[in-house]
């Protein structure tokens, strides 16, 4: 009788522990959603207001006469009335859409990073393991973004970002559910093709939407989405990972789902695209990339800038705060106060960037950030005091990471509408492919010689940067889309 007892008052007690465990989920939950729409609904509100001054540019360039390369057509006012209603709006929805679906990359990404330890103690993964997740997810990425930025030139920008949007939040979403290292591992590679096809479709987007003189500027707005989406995770991560576990931080990655339904309800295929799928100009988008000897030089040169940005990108923010820690003695808060000053640096970069690009030129901007590039990079491995290494991290963040904001309108300058999101997506991921080696570099020369070494190594292959741009690029700005 006793032992009837004592069952029945565990099976309460375990009653009461799981209302307990779904009320805090329902509260962390809540507090989630009212913390992410602190940090996003400033953006959303701010991209928003852009709406009456896109209804305004829809209208005008409907109306106007467009110049597409050796092509040139007027459209019709009938076409005019019939296409300015559906398109009230657009440049603005395409903007947010944008910004939306490469911020929730960048959380992703860094989530994962958080979560290592936690997952790799939970499933009894060994350090190369684990390790694994974030190889495979990048490999993912660079598969995807080749995948999707030819199938978005074929089928379709607005489609396209649809569904590598949901397959991302799906896949994220079905990492809860892991058992073991096996179907994690399947799970999170998928979920990288989704996220490696969302950049450059979005940049396409955002670019086709909205006029030559404010086109670098809105593709640094894109730009900015991946830090937005790093400092939210790293704000956000460290609050709900003791309360929800990494399974419900996995499964928060199913909201990206909701926004898929909000693009594709919401923002229309591009009028370039329309048009030229009325014109029936179906070319192979990879053959555009090396079309001519020009082409091929402008396609080179990218690729050339996107490895090393991702190069410098990736070698220098995996390894600052260990570089902090050990030459300097600073615990992981303060190395993670001097990294997120760093970030905010390279924020500052990317929105300044498409100002200057937009008001000088692509290649004058790129020249002077990948000059401060090589000069803060190389003075910040010399400095020792911590002012001095609080500031020059957000100085050498500018230059490092600014650039980010001018791939965009630049990419898009330099290729057709038949190849305008393939170029996006397969340079700017040969170059995150390229970039992957950074840590692995840097790493060694740090072991082999010093972290300054090391540091000095990355300054210097920003002079392959300036050489690239002098010689490779042309300067396109205020040039028409073909």
């Amino acid at each position: 009788m006793p032992a009837a007892n004592d069952g029945h008052k565990g099976g309460a007690e375990q009653g009461l522990c799981g209302s307990s465990r779904a009320l805090l989920l329902l509260r962390s939950g809540l507090f989630f959603g009212l913390l992410f729409g602190l940090l996003f609904g400033p953006l959303v509100s701010g991209l928003a207001r852009l709406y009456t001054h896109a209804n305004l540019l829809g209208a005008c360039r409907v109306a106007a006469s467009m110049s597409y390369g050796m092509l040139s057509m007027t459209v019709a006012s009938s076409a005019t009335e019939t296409r300015e209603p559906a398109r009230s709006g657009y440049a603005g929805r395409a903007l947010v859409a944008s910004v939306l679906g490469y911020a929730m990359d960048g959380f992703d990404l860094l989530i994962l990073g958080f979560m290592l330890p936690v997952i790799a103690a939970d499933l009894h993964l060994n350090s190369a393991q684990a390790g694994s997740l974030v190889t495979w997810t990048l490999i993912g990425a660079v598969a995807g973004g080749l995948i999707f930025g030819v199938l978005s030139d074929y089928f379709g920008r607005v489609r396209m970002l649809t569904w590598t949007i949901l397959i991302f939040a799906v896949f994220t979403g079905l990492c809860a559910l892991a058992q073991g290292y096996t179907d994690l591992l399947a799970y999170r590679t998928i979920a990288g093709i989704g996220l490696g096809g969302e950049f450059g479709i979005g940049m396409t987007l955002v670019a086709e939407a909205w006029p030559a003189s404010q086109r670098a500027r809105v593709s640094s707005y894109v730009g900015l989405g991946w830090q937005l989406g790093v400092l939210a995770a790293a704000l956000l991560t460290p609050l709900l990972l003791p309360v929800i576990g990494w399974r419900g931080m996995f499964a928060l990655g199913l909201l990206p789902a909701v926004v898929s339904f909000f693009v594709r309800r919401s923002v229309e295929e591009p009028a370039l695209f329309t048009e030229r799928v009325a014109r029936g100009m179906r070319k192979l988008p990879l053959k555009l990339l090396v079309a001519d000897g020009r082409t091929t030089r402008a396609s080179i040169g990218v690729a050339i800038l996107c490895s090393v940005q991702n190069f410098g990108y990736y070698g220098l923010m995996i390894w600052l705060p260990s570089y902090l820690s050990k030459t300097f003695g600073y615990s992981l808060t303060k190395s993670g106060v001097w990294t997120a000053v760093t970030v905010l640096g390279m924020a500052c970069g990317i929105w300044l960037f498409g100002m200057a690009a937009d008001r000088f030129g692509r290649k004058p901007t790129f020249l002077f950030y990948q000059v401060g590039a090589v000069v803060m990079v190389f003075v910040y491995a010399h400095l020792t005091t911590p002012m001095t290494l609080l500031i020059g991290g957000a100085a050498m963040g500018v230059f490092v990471n600014g650039m980010i904001g001018g791939y965009g309108a630049l990419i898009s300058e330099l290729y057709p509408t038949d190849a305008r999101a393939t170029a996006q997506n397969v340079l700017f991921n040969v170059g995150r492919a390229v970039g992957g080696f950074g840590p692995v570099v840097v790493g060694a020369l740090a072991a082999r010689y010093s972290f300054g070494a090391a540091l000095a190594l990355l300054a210097s292959i920003y002079l392959l940067d300036i050489f690239a741009t002098l010689f490779l690029i042309p300067e396109r700005r205020g040039a028409e889309l073909e």
